[in-house]
Order: C-alpha cells, then structure tokens, then sequence
C-alpha cells in the first residue's frame, strides 16, 4: 500500500512522515515526461549563468520552476457514467459549432458538433482522452502557427487527429491543435490501441487549442466561455438529445 492509499483509507492512523509525504504529492504535481529535457536544460544554463554572474541566477531560476510547473501532469478524478465525453484539456470553451471533422482521417464530409478548448500559457497543457475506445487512426498534419484562438486555425495550423471508436459504435475525434508560440505536439498513443477515459495521452508545448468532434445528437452540456478541467469536465452525452450546437 502507497503512502497516498495509507493517507486515504486511514488518515487517522497514517504517520507524520507518510501523511506530509502523501500530502505533498497530492498538492505538487508530477511533471509529464515531455516536459523533463527541458526542465533539465532550464537548470542547467541557470547554473552556467548563476557562474557568469551570480543576480542572473534569479531569473534564470525562476524560469526554470516556471517550465517545470508548465509541464505539471495533475492527477485527475475522472466521472464514469455512460456515454458521457469528458473534456480532453484544461482551457476555455471557444466554440461550439457543426464542422466536418479533419478529412486526413477520412470521416467525409459529413459535419459533426466541434467543441473547441483554447489553452493558455497558464493551463495544464497535457491532453487527456475523451472517452473509452479503439484508436482507430492518428494522422499527424504541418501547418501554421496562427493564435489557437482564431477560429481557421482549425484548418491552418499544425494538428495531430486521433479519431477513436466507442464501445458503442459512435465517432469520436479529438485534434490537438499548435499555437502562435507551440512547436512541438506530443502524441504518445498508438493505432490500434484500446484507450481509456481521462488517460494522458499528449501534450502541446505552450499556448494551443483541442478540438472534439462528436456524433450530431450528442447532447452538449457546456456551454462557450466556461472553464475546463481535462479528464473531469464532461462536454457532452454521446446519448441522443434535444440540445446539439446551432
């Protein structure tokens, strides 16, 4: 049993040494691994630039933490109702719109409900994955790199698509989209694989955008402008329903 098991089932009984050790894992995050050559590089010009000239190693010190807590991978409790589509990022709803998913896949043209999430340089910037399913295609695409805000950066800019199969049989897609300072989108799943809701599965370094593309008759539950927590926030119920996107 874990330290974090001990403090949860027993918090009563759990050791001083176990309860702050449990504790602090549960308010400082781990850090993805995409994120650890650049953390590592951060620390070391910090000391190469603290040895120049020692009030260097402030700023220098203070990006290197701030990198690190860019690159934070927060545990996450994600719901597990039905047929339910939980948010596959932190950000802001963006839009809600109809729009033919990304043709790479090759879905056709019919169009499905897109939600789009904007992360900011503030947001956990690891994707987490929608719904219970097969991958059944990943297609990595170059392009621009326009303000992920911007509604053709759909379109234009750099993107990896994941389209995955739900035990049920519907579509789900989820597109991680670079932004005007990403350039680097980091995919570590495979075709084929089965994959689970609020599993991490990627990360877009600095500012960017995910889109998810759901069946029509999906009933959305969000709204734009709202807050989303990846892995927890559910976007929508893949169950048909009276609300859809206009």
């Amino acid at each position: 049993m874990t330290d974090d098991d001990q403090l949860a089932d027993d918090p009563d009984n759990a050791g001083p040494v176990a309860r702050l050790v449990a504790l602090t894992r549960q308010t400082v995050p781990p850090m993805h691994p995409a994120g650890r050559p650049i953390v590592a590089a951060a620390a070391l010009a910090t000391l190469l630039l603290r040895r120049l000239w020692r009030p260097l190693g402030v700023p220098a010190g203070l990006l290197t933490a701030w990198c690190a807590w860019f690159f934070r991978e927060p545990r996450r409790v994600t719901p597990r109702q039905q047929g339910i589509v939980v948010a596959p990022a932190d950000g802001t709803v963006s839009r809600i719109v109809q729009a033919p998913p990304p043709a790479e896949l090759g879905l056709g043209p019919a169009p499905m409900i897109r939600i789009s999430v904007f992360l900011s340089v503030f947001d956990v910037h690891v994707q987490r994955v929608p719904v219970d399913g097969e991958i059944r295609a990943i297609h990595y695409r170059p392009g621009k790199f326009l303000s992920a805000d911007l509604d053709k950066a759909s379109e234009d800019n750099e993107r990896n698509s994941m389209w995955l199969v739900t035990p049920a049989g519907q579509d789900v897609v989820v597109v991680q989209i670079a932004g005007l300072v990403a350039r680097r989108i980091v995919c570590s799943v495979a075709e084929g694989e089965k994959a689970g809701v609020g599993a991490t599965y990627g990360l877009i370094r600095f500012g960017s955008r995910v889109d998810t593309y759901l069946p029509l008759g999906s009933r959305v539950r969000i709204e734009a402008g709202q807050h989303t927590i990846g892995g927890e926030t559910v976007l929508a119920d893949l169950r048909a329903g009276t609300d859809s996107a206009d």
